[in-house]
């Protein structure tokens, strides 16, 4: 029996790493040989610090990594789309597929016994090879990389997901808050869906320092008392037409809700914390929309892939630590410092 190391997450700001059987696909299944695997802000709130969800939305002791990219190696029978040597990216989330939403391909939403996330409830991408769901795999183009792929459906599919229902165009301003891997792939997509100034803001220096370095921003505020007269000031008094809160936190989904103008738009996707607000002077009076947006659909996700060829943008370029498998301890633990870009643990070494 193939043996292979895998990292787990015991909930106490540390990493277990384990031998485990390289596993063997079944029906409908395939054998993912891992090549990228990226670090998640979820991981770290809900699964490295403590284990904070419960029942069948807890983690279940289960090799770690949800944003897996990779190739097939090993197909079991019934298989309908792919073959073996095929690259591609896995959806995080597997679905029952049979209810509504995940009919719609938001198997993120689907609340069958049967749903399982990868990384969370069936084993994910922190090992050598990963079993998967054929129904779960997007084709990964020669174009980009492993590393561009393992971003793809939890970051920039959830950052695709929610510019798309508030509409991103060369007529706004978009402000970014919290500027971590999400928000500064906010500001890519923003920027390439067309919008005409994109401003950002975080509490941390260093990340404001990222945001600047990588030119993803025309303005980039360190968040401060002053914050929200800085926005206005850089919008001619009226406020931004689109802001996005990444922050995850009341403090800056308040700074989104109010530095947007009237008729603006707004998407949380930055989660946990809470949120404080006065809804009439807030949202009621300036006829503003806030939208929820949580992760993205199977095929939102398979059109991304092809945009992001199209855009000729490379989500590998927010990467700023890289580490091997062995080496995991010390990449979750600089994600959970809060002070970096992303970070991937990478199994082979890629030249683009």
């Amino acid at each position: 029996m193939e043996m292979m190391k895998a990292a787990y997450l015991p909930g106490n700001s540390t990493v277990d790493m384990r031998e485990v059987a390289v596993p063997e696909p079944g029906h409908g299944q395939v054998l993912i040989r891992t090549k990228s695997s990226t670090i998640c802000g979820s991981d770290i709130r809900a699964i490295y610090r403590e284990h904070l969800g419960k029942g069948p939305e807890g983690y279940q002791n289960k090799i770690a990594g949800h944003e897996p990219c990779g190739q097939i190696v090993k197909c079991g029978p019934g298989m309908r789309r792919f073959k073996e040597g095929d690259r591609v990216v896995l959806y995080h989330i597997s679905g029952c597929g049979l209810c509504v939403d995940c009919r719609q391909g938001y198997m993120i939403s689907c609340t069958s016994p049967l749903r399982a996330a990868y990384g969370w409830q069936r084993d994910g991408g922190m090992a050598p090879y990963i079993l998967a769901d054929e129904k779960d795999c997007v084709p990964l183009p020669d174009e980009l990389t492993y590393t561009d792929g393992a971003q793809v459906a939890c970051g920039f599919g959830t950052v695709y997901e929610g510019l798309e229902k508030i509409g991103i165009s060369g007529n706004d301003a978009v402000l970014v808050v919290g500027l971590g891997p999400v928000g500064l792939a906010t500001l890519m997509l923003a920027r390439a869906m067309g919008a005409e100034k994109l401003i950002g803001v975080d509490v941390t220096q260093e990340r404001c320092d990222l945001a600047r370095e990588k030119g993803l921003a025309d303005e980039v505020l360190l968040s401060g008392p002053d914050t929200l007269a800085q926005l206005l000031a850089l919008t001619g008094g009226q406020g931004v037409e689109r802001a996005v809160d990444c922050s995850g936190h009341t403090a800056g989904r308040q700074l989104a809700i109010r530095a947007a103008r009237k008729w603006g738009k707004i998407a949380f996707v930055g989660e946990g914390g809470t949120v404080e607000f006065n809804p009439s002077p807030d949202i009621i009076h300036d006829q503003k929309t806030i939208y929820g947006s949580w992760v993205t659909s199977i095929w939102k996700m398979e059109e991304l892939v092809s945009k992001l060829v199209r855009w000729k943008l490379h989500p590998e370029d927010l990467v700023t630590h890289r580490f091997t498998l062995d080496q995991a301890p010390e990449a979750y633990r600089l994600m959970a410092e809060g002070k970096c870009g992303k970070v991937a643990v990478v199994f082979d070494e890629e030249i683009r």
